[in-house]
């Protein structure tokens, strides 16, 4: 292997603190000039915010390390020549991904749906069901499809469940650009210049991160912090490798 893809929530950090040895792993990564990449489906802040949020823990990266359902939107956005006009519905802070394109919700050229979070209602999912059945060509696109994370309090549901209440009840296919898609990890790989199985992805979510990545021809390394649970292996997906956390990757690269 001659490449890295990280999780970066359950992996590096947990909620507001930083995994025991996190640190320490991303220099060392750096240290070594192994090529890499923060792959997340994180979509309730900007990179630069996720780059602060982790400084803040003495986890030092940098924005251009750092690829999201976010930056993978924008590059299917300008491919497929829309420019304007989309229907935004993802945390405020997050808009500035987007400061190219214009917002509009009475005549858009795509819906983006992100994680909410609490500020999900029934008024906001109405209000997308009722754009994409009035315009059947409409793109819904979905910034990632993870089912649910662990936060300080609990796991608490991600983007994933709304997204498919709005695909049965429209029955139609959201375009996914975020984990698991194999679209999403094949632009992160594109962007190494690397062939898929010169590539490591690590992560705690044995759908998104393990049965995603091997999907797509990468080798995956589970790690059993964030959101892992030990159910997670008896349903049928076989991680290249079980390590206790990431503060271990440098005994086992």
């Amino acid at each position: 292997m001659k490449a890295i893809l990280f999780d970066l929530d359950g992996v590096f950090y947990q909620g507001d603190a930083a995994i025991p040895g996190a640190s320490e792993a991303a220099t060392w990564v750096q240290q070594k000039s192994i090529p890499h990449l923060f792959v997340t489906n994180t979509s309730s802040r900007p990179r630069s915010a996720l780059v602060e949020k982790l400084a803040g823990m003495s986890i030092k990266i940098d924005a251009k390390h750092v690829f999201t359902p976010l930056i993978a939107t924008k590059t299917w956005l300008q491919s497929s020549a829309i420019k304007n006009n989309l229907a935004l519905y993802i945390p405020e802070k997050s808009k500035s991904e987007f400061s190219d394109f214009s917002e509009s919700y009475e005549n858009p050229q795509a819906i983006i749906v992100g994680d909410l979070g609490e500020q999900w209602d029934y008024h906001k999912l109405n209000q997308i069901f009722r754009l994409l059945m009035t315009s059947p060509e409409l793109p819904l696109v979905a910034l990632g499809m993870t089912r649910y994370w662990q936060a300080d309090d609990g796991l608490r549901l991600d983007v994933a469940p709304f997204i498919k209440a709005l695909e049965f009840a429209c029955n139609r296919q959201a375009i996914v650009m975020g984990k698991p898609d194999q679209h999403f990890f094949q632009a992160a790989i594109a962007k190494l210049s690397l062939p898929a199985e010169d590539v490591l992805m690590i992560g705690d979510d044995i759908r998104g991160d393990i049965e995603g990545a091997q999907q797509a021809g990468l080798q995956a390394w589970l790690v059993k912090t964030g959101k892992f649970r030990q159910s997670d292996l008896a349903i049928g997906i076989e991680p290249d490798r079980v390590i206790e956390s990431i503060r271990d990757l440098e005994c086992y690269w």
